[in-house]
């Protein structure tokens, strides 16, 4: 199949009615998606990335007035959440309605929903009559793509057609959120809102999901292993990790730190003046340049665990997790 890049929303519009899969950008990452009311066309998305189908999608509407069509018992938090972070980066785990195939939530009652902030995909969902199944758009378990470029390094000749939107302006996924039977805000997945935002509206903190079995996630995202390059990749002190890995050739991602003490054969830094939304918007670019120099490790400096950061380190633990599992 030759996949083609184009800025095109009739075209991208045209292969979705027909149960084809497009790339699509929003404001957090490209997503792969495909009519999220059509079964055969939601199965393509598995198969295309190699996803396994215990993991659920999100869904993707042109408003929160057109998401509230798909789900049921929206407490009035989530009304509220919706009024400051729709459009946005913000997905919302809400019961759904029996028009949602099972397939598209991996067979849960729940369902992931979100209404992207990015023009093209606001555009091209309000030209469908339907919304739209869009995880990452990247084979399953590397890192998410927030370019036309990446899409076609993962997915080319594997789909039709890549809907260009230019390069993703948060550069991480969405943080998804769920509710308990008194209204508490439960965040499955950290992401491109931060947690402290959340907060600051709802007037209490949040709470934290439990979920431990991961054969049966309850959202995207949840893997212990995910996000991550080909080289392996491990977070801490960089100072002692290099003095522990000494010898090898050696890759750094940091902050704003470029350890020139240390010797490495490619540095990266996120965010020279310590920006964490920059950083944010550089992680996946960056992990894909890195692991393109066949190092034998990346070291990676942990960030504040605040803001944004708490995404970003979220991400780089996930990525770290099968070099721990091997060694």
């Amino acid at each position: 199949m030759n996949t083609i890049i184009g800025n095109d929303i009739n075209t991208a519009a045209d292969l979705l009615s027909q149960g084809q899969l497009v790339a699509i950008p929003t404001e957090t990452v490209y997503g792969l998606a495909a009519n999220a009311l059509n079964p055969t066309a939601v199965l393509r998305i598995f198969e295309a990335k190699q996803r396994p189908h215990f993991n659920p999608l999100i869904v993707h509407c042109c408003s929160w007035e057109a998401a509230l069509k798909y789900v049921s018992d929206v407490p009035d938090i989530a009304h509220k959440l919706a009024m400051y972070f729709v459009p946005g980066a913000l997905t919302f785990l809400l019961p759904k309605k029996e028009i949602i195939p099972d397939v598209v939530t991996a067979g849960s009652a729940l369902i992931a929903i979100r209404i992207p902030n990015h023009p093209t995909a606001l555009s091209l969902l309000k030209q469908l009559p339907f919304p739209l199944a869009a995880p990452s758009a990247n084979e399953f378990g590397y890192i998410s793509p927030t370019s036309a470029a990446h899409v076609l390094d993962s997915l080319g000749g594997k789909i039709p057609y890549i809907l260009d939107g230019g390069h993703t302006d948060i550069g991480l996924e969405s943080t998804i959120i769920g509710f308990d039977l008194e209204d508490n805000v439960i965040v499955h997945r950290v992401g491109g809102i931060a947690i402290e935002a959340i907060e600051n509206i709802i007037g209490k903190p949040i709470l934290w999901a439990t979920n431990k079995d991961l054969a049966k996630p309850q959202t995207s995202g949840q893997l212990l292993s995910h996000y991550a390059p080909n080289t392996n990749l491990i977070i801490g002190d960089v100072q002692e990790l290099h003095k522990q890995y000494q010898g090898q050739k050696l890759g750094l991602i940091s902050l704003s730190n470029s350890y020139d003490n240390l010797d490495f054969d490619q540095r990266f830094l996120l965010s020279p003046s310590g920006n964490l939304a920059e950083a944010a918007q550089n992680l996946f670019s960056f992990l894909r340049q890195i692991d393109k120099f066949q190092l034998d490790l990346i070291l990676v400096e942990a960030l504040p665990n605040v803001g944004l950061g708490r995404a970003i380190n979220d991400r780089l633990h996930r990525a770290q997790s099968i070099f721990k599992t091997n060694n």
